[in-house]
């Protein structure tokens, strides 16, 4: 018996509702792509650094924390902290009166001697000529022989004068010498160009150097600024890729998302092995242009401070975000709107790009939020906005 053909169409039309219906929950009911960060694979430079393990610090190529060699009382002190000072500028003056009134004493001297050395060798001139005088009036049988005798003894007690205030000369000048000397142990002044750091002392005030093994404090931190660098612990496996003269950027707590140039001054000849502790090798990496770093702020000693030294360069290689590789050298790409893992070959890696020698092509999008829920091969995948690469 054959199905009337109105029935049949109903039937048809019951069929197409339902798989319609089918479709659209599957539709309505699929996972949600997920929104990912992408970045395209592109050439660039790679770098294989190494790193501090712990913090670092920036110091001063010079500085020198100093005081009078000689105990006193503060008499002059002009300078104050933070002031900048040339070389050989007072810094600080201890009494020095009884000092000085010596050294005058010594110059007055001096030249008083000096005066007896013009009157003495005059006097031992004109004796020597005596002496010849009486000599040729003896040949002829005018004097006798006692007075050309007394005559040369004279000329030579005259000379031997003469030496003697000479030598009081030379004695006088050395009298000078030590009183200019007891001076200068009382005055401060700065080595170098720099910027006074610390003062510890007013006018007035005792201060004493330090005894022989026991440290005290300075009178004056003086520092020279123009020449800063960073040192800063490697770990002893690291340091043994590290060279003198190796390029190097610095990075400062202070100075957030700001990096500046240096270069490997210093490789300690001995590794640290403390208690608790990796063992590290102690490097210092000074800053190229000190200047341009004192630009972006007030460029302290002492401020902790980090060092990446760059230890071998590639230009122009297919590079990926180092944050977009996975374990076992495996990233993820979006293939035709989902997840795809691929795996790859890489050469040099850093913290930020790693080199790609082989798997991927320029051009190819790479997921970097692999922490995302659902990422994965073979979920749906969309490009975030605000993304790299779209």
């Amino acid at each position: 018996m054959k199905m009337p053909p109105k029935r049949i169409a109903v039937i048809l039309i019951a069929i197409a509702a339902i798989a319609l219906l089918v479709t659209g929950f599957k539709f309505l009911t699929r996972p949600k792509p997920i929104a990912v960060l992408v970045a395209n694979v592109e050439t660039g430079r790679v770098e294989t650094t190494v790193a501090n393990t712990r913090a670092g610090s920036v110091a001063a190529c010079r500085r020198a924390k100093i005081a009078p060699s000689s105990p006193g009382h503060i008499a002059s002190l002009p300078v104050k902290k933070g002031q900048r000072v040339k070389q050989n500028e007072l810094l600080l003056e201890l009494w020095n009166n009884d000092l000085t009134a010596r050294e005058l004493l010594a110059r007055e001297q001096f030249e008083t001697a000096k005066s007896r050395v013009i009157e003495a060798c005059q006097m031992a001139n004109a004796a020597v000529s005596e002496a010849k005088q009486q000599r040729a009036l003896r040949d002829k049988g005018f004097v006798s022989d006692e007075r050309v005798v007394r005559a040369e003894a004279q000329a030579k007690s005259s000379q031997a004068t003469c030496e003697s205030t000479r030598t009081q000369v030379k004695e006088a000048e050395a009298r000078i010498a030590a009183s200019r000397a007891d001076v200068q142990r009382t005055i401060l002044r700065a080595p170098f160009d720099g910027v006074v750091a610390e003062i510890n002392g007013e006018l007035g005030e005792y201060v004493t150097p330090s005894p022989p093994g026991i440290a005290t404090l300075p009178v004056v931190d003086l520092i020279d600024d123009s020449c800063l660098y960073v040192t800063a612990p490697i770990d002893e496996v690291d340091a043994a890729k590290v060279q003198l003269k190796m390029p190097a950027r610095i990075t400062l707590d202070a100075f957030r998302g700001k990096h500046f140039p240096g270069h490997v001054r210093r490789i300690a000849p001995y590794v640290l092995a403390l208690e608790k502790q990796a063992r590290t090798v102690e490097v210092e990496v000074e800053f190229d242009d000190p200047q341009a770093a004192q630009k972006q702020g007030n460029l302290l000693v002492g401020y902790s401070a980090d060092i990446e030294v760059v230890v071998e360069t590639r230009d122009n290689v297919l590079r990926i975000p180092t944050s977009a590789l996975m374990p076992g050298n495996h990233v993820l790409v979006i293939d035709d709107g989902r997840f795809a893992e691929r795996s790859i070959e890489i050469g040099l890696t850093n913290w930020e790009f790693t080199e790609v020698k082989s798997g991927l092509k320029a051009g190819d999008k790479v997921v970097t939020s692999l922490d995302r829920e659902g990422v994965k091969a073979g979920a749906r995948a969309e490009i975030e906005a605000n993304s790299r690469s779209k």
